[in-house]
């Protein structure tokens, strides 16, 4: 039984626009003015450069033969196109006013000023219907060259949720983000991007770090990261004076051995403490072992438990609370340098199980214990998770970095490409296999990603366009029944939701951060037949009734009209739609999507005068009219009147 949740008519937005210019052309010869705005589309820099992609156009998906022979004139065009849209000078003197302006065949004097076009491109970002509100004939001449010149189209999209049963469920904590152990000298492709941004140096005294971790209500976030392996624990009974520091050697990642002081440790847990932040923390899990004779990368022997001891018991007489303790850090399957063995990793979890339960004899306050915290290998896990038995492991967590190196020439490309996206999906099934399989006691964890590896794209991988990726990421595994999402990093390299010079939030911050407020635990099966650059995810609404869904318009080019069909509607007498519906526009600043300032509902966000994150405020839209997605967006959508049985 299908509800449908807005007006189809309002979503004709392909087969309107013929008859549509037909009628403009009438009206604007009788002088009149039309309302509508103008669609901001210009291309910047090397951010378009996947114009010429045809699959951006799709239309094979248009059902009339009409709209196909104009979606292909579109594409041709699109495909030709050499210059960007040039917009109308400002106006003339007032001696010119009465002048014909050549281009539009009116008067100099209705032609629209700067002023007046800037704010129509800021219309443009979240405006539902921008051909519905012209006002000028010339910005409507505008418009329709920006269509005809672009190749924008406007395509219908319907997508049914089923609300009856959800198909996974996430962790209340599902967002998360991770503090590494970098030292100022760690660089990549000569780009030091991580000083005075690792666990040992960041400011964590800073206001507007302490800001943007509250402003989520309870924040998870890892300690941990690719030399947590080297780190020996100066706390408690192991507390010394000389406590060094991480130096440039030819150790493992080119580092030494390093040491984190009582100090910093407690000026760890005083910020978490005050944020309300979840910690979980990776231990040292080559403590104790040797490196093998026949294999430099294997390390053999038992892990030796009592620096873990000697940090948990200090942790507990100062009442700190962890939420979560891993073993290790990418030393599964062929490793990161360093590997273990699956038989043995399995048999030391069963040692730090025993330890978490001697030391937190009160289960409310134990902490969950995770592993093994690296790239997926089927044969490796499953063999851990066979060797270490029956509710030993609460988490299984493995590591992303599906994009490929931060230097790719490809990685911009690869970030909006759907199909490239895709690709992972595979992983998280095989994942949430092996739980099932050999684990079912445990969930599936992304415990570290970051999309590009080697510290990400220097100038991408914090901008605007790396949430295409982040987005879908977290929509992704979480239909596949991941628990957590851990990114790669709060603050530092190129890659954190936050500036690693001065703490302001990045682009994706914005996005994890309504993820968190609006996207519940359960998660929603959400179908469409359209353009694979329009991707969709559902939840239960977080705290209050309904569902929210999630749009990512990958498509530069491309706007969609999305109506929202209930497949399952026990509540046939309540009329879906009738209710105002909370919408969230998410657009880069000036159009480009590799700037690091984000539009919400067409407003920059930036920090208050107190350094506070901005209220983050919805536009509230007709809920029988369909869902406006520009290009290169993301929306929120809570949809309070959506009857799902299972968000009840």
């Amino acid at each position: 039984m299908k509800n449908s949740h807005s007006s189809t008519s309002s979503s004709a937005c392909t087969h309107r626009l013929s008859p549509f210019i037909v009628a403009v052309l009438l009206l604007f010869h009788l002088g009149l003015a039309l309302p509508t705005t103008v669609s901001d589309q210009r291309l910047t820099s090397s951010s378009r450069n996947r114009l010429d992609d045809p699959r951006l156009h799709p239309c094979d998906s248009l059902h009339h033969e009409k709209s196909r022979s104009l979606c292909t004139r579109f594409q041709r065009l699109h495909q030709n196109r050499h210059r960007s849209v040039s917009f109308p000078p400002p106006p003339p003197s007032s001696a010119e006013l009465h002048e014909i302006d050549p281009r539009y065949g009116v008067e100099k004097r209705l032609v629209p000023s700067v002023k007046e076009l800037n704010k129509i491109r800021a219309l443009t970002n979240f405006n539902p219907n921008p051909i519905s509100s012209i006002s000028h004939p010339s910005l409507m001449v505008e418009y329709l060259e920006s269509v005809l010149e672009l190749g924008l189209l406007c395509l219908r999209s319907e997508i049914t949720i089923r609300g009856e049963t959800s198909i996974a469920e996430t962790d209340d904590n599902f967002i998360c983000a991770t503090l590494d152990w970098w030292p100022n000298e760690k660089c990549d492709y000569n780009d030091c991007s991580w000083i005075e941004s690792g666990i040992l140096n960041m400011d964590l005294k800073s206001k507007v770090l302490s800001n943007a971790i509250k402003a989520f209500n309870s924040l998870r976030i890892r300690v941990g990261g690719s030399l947590e392996d080297q780190v020996v624990y100066g706390v408690g009974n192991a507390a010394q004076e000389d406590c060094p520091e991480f130096t440039k050697t030819s150790g493992l990642f080119g580092f030494s051995n390093g040491c984190l002081p009582q100090k910093r440790w407690d000026e760890l847990n005083h910020l978490f403490n005050e944020t309300g932040a979840k910690m979980t923390f990776g231990l040292n899990a080559l403590y104790g072992r040797k490196q093998s004779q026949e294999d430099k990368v294997l390390w053999v022997g038992k892990w030796n438990p009592q620096n873990a001891r000697e940090l948990m018991e200090y942790t507990i007489s100062k009442g700190y609370m962890i939420d979560s303790y891993e073993l290790g850090n990418e030393l599964c399957g062929s490793g990161i340098s360093a590997r273990v063995e699956s038989e043995q990793y399995g048999k030391d979890m069963i040692e730090l199980k025993n330890l978490v339960k001697e030391l937190y004899p009160d289960t409310s306050r134990r902490p969950k214990v995770l592993g093994p915290g690296g790239f997926y290998d089927e044969k490796w896990f499953n063999t851990f998770l066979q060797v270490s038995g029956p509710d030993v492991v609460d988490g299984l967590t493995h590591h992303i970095y599906n994009l490929g190196a931060g230097v790719d020439r490809n990685l911009i490309n690869n970030i909006q490409d759907p199909y490239y996206l895709n690709q992972i999906a595979q992983t998280y099934a095989d994942v949430s296999r092996s739980i099932k399989d050999f684990g079912p006691w445990a969930g599936a964890w992304v415990g570290e990603s970051g999309g590009a590896y080697n510290s990400g794209g220097k100038n991408v991988s914090h901008t605007f366009v790396d949430g295409f990726w982040y987005l879908d990421q977290l929509g992704m595994t979480s239909t596949f029944n991941h628990k957590v999402f851990c990114r790669q990093t709060l603050v530092g390299g190129n890659y954190g939701l936050l500036s690693k010079e001065t703490f302001i939030p990045n682009p994706d911050y914005y996005g994890a951060l309504l993820w968190h407020r609006l996207m519940g635990k359960k998660v929603l099966s959400t179908k469409h037949e359209g353009s694979p650059y329009l991707r969709a995810y559902s939840h239960c609404s977080r705290n209050h009734p309904g569902v929210t869904l999630l749009l990512i318009n990958m498509s530069n080019s491309t706007y969609f009209d999305v109506s929202v069909e209930n497949d399952f509607n026990l509540y046939p007498e309540q009329v879906a739609g009738s209710i105002q519906r909370e919408e969230y526009h998410l657009t880069p600043k000036d159009g480009d999507i590799l700037s690091d300032v984000v539009l919400l509902n067409g407003t920059p966000l930036k920090l208050t005068d107190s350094l506070d994150i901005p209220n983050l405020e919805p536009v509230l839209v007709d809920g029988s009219s369909s869902i406006r997605v520009v290009p290169d967006s993301f929306v929120f959508v809570v949809l309070k009147d959506f009857k799902a049985a299972t968000c009840a």
